[in-house]
């Protein structure tokens, strides 16, 4: 295809000084008329191409269009490379590549040291890829979006206005104008199943700074947790809220006061523990750990 040609002849001239059209031909198979016809394009397209005649000359890119690859160190081109890594494990095509070919050159060839990994992925890695390139594609042309969306309440057809993809809390969320809330939301990409792209448009809204702090959304209507956590849950408080969230007491047990956002949340965290878990705040949620457990004996009965 035409396209694929001409990224690639941007390309070559990325990696190299100058190479003539007739090598271009041959490597793309085409006709030197062709290629000239490619040139011509590229220049309409604002990339300045300059042509050398005579020995030793060909096509090269103007002066100064190009990135100096001296205007980054090695480590910061790694660090480059590894967060394009961590995009591409959710992407369809992989950045990292395109910007490796952009970077070397024939005499030098860049190639990631993998010193760092970054996985942006989850355990549904392809359904996970396409909603975000269909959210990225409805984005990018501000088509509204219909998804069924499943929460703590049962489910729900939900229409919004996308504006952000956001990976926060270990998880992937789309923040959007919902226009059946009339407000701005957060939905967990995980929860979001027969995602629809219409052909809907909307005039993109200015977001008030304060709905673009996230933490706000994690953060209202705080419950307090007071619980004792037995030596052998010690391993998960370290690993979710750090080693300095608890204080040990003498027969062992582990005290750990925390904030949630929400009852649930906190609900289903601490359930989660089973027999390793005393809860002495809030009284609701002791009672209710009370109920869940009676309902459980009469299900065995």
């Amino acid at each position: 295809m035409k396209i694929d040609r001409l990224i690639g002849i941007i390309t070559i001239l990325l990696q190299q000084d100058k190479i003539t059209a007739p090598e271009l031909a041959e490597r793309f198979e085409v006709s030197r008329r062709t290629i000239n016809r490619d040139i011509e394009d590229i220049c309409k397209a604002g990339i300045p191409l300059i042509t050398h005649q005579g020995y030793g000359g060909g096509i090269s890119i103007a002066d100064g269009y190009k990135i100096d690859k001296s205007l980054f160190t090695e480590d910061e081109l790694q660090t480059i490379l590894a967060g394009l890594k961590g995009i591409d494990t959710v992407s369809r095509a992989s950045n990292q590549a395109k910007l490796l070919d952009k970077f070397s050159s024939k005499a030098h060839r860049v190639s990631p040291k993998d010193t760092i990994i970054i996985d942006l992925a989850s355990h549904y890695q392809i359904p996970l890829t396409q909603k975000i390139e269909a959210i990225k594609q409805a984005i990018s042309t501000q088509n509204i979006i219909r998804f069924q969306y499943y929460y703590q309440r049962g489910e729900q057809r939900r229409k919004v206005e996308p504006y952000h993809l956001v990976f926060k809390w270990s998880a992937w969320y789309v923040f959007a104008y919902c226009l059946d809330r009339m407000d701005y939301r957060l939905f967990k990409l995980n929860r979001l199943w027969d995602l629809e792209l219409t052909e809907e448009s909307y005039l993109p809204r200015t977001v008030p700074p304060a709905k673009l702090n996230l933490e706000n959304y994690f953060t209202t209507n705080k419950i307090h947790l007071k619980a004792l956590f037995s030596p052998a849950a010690k391993y998960r408080l370290i690993e979710e809220y750090g080693i300095d969230s608890f204080s040990a007491r003498e027969n062992g047990e582990l005290l750990l006061e925390q904030d949630f956002a929400s009852y649930e949340n906190m609900r289903e965290w601490v359930f989660s523990f089973g027999d390793l878990v005393r809860i002495l705040e809030p009284a609701d949620l002791r009672d209710d750990r009370y109920r869940a457990a009676k309902a459980i004996l009469q299900m065995d009965d």
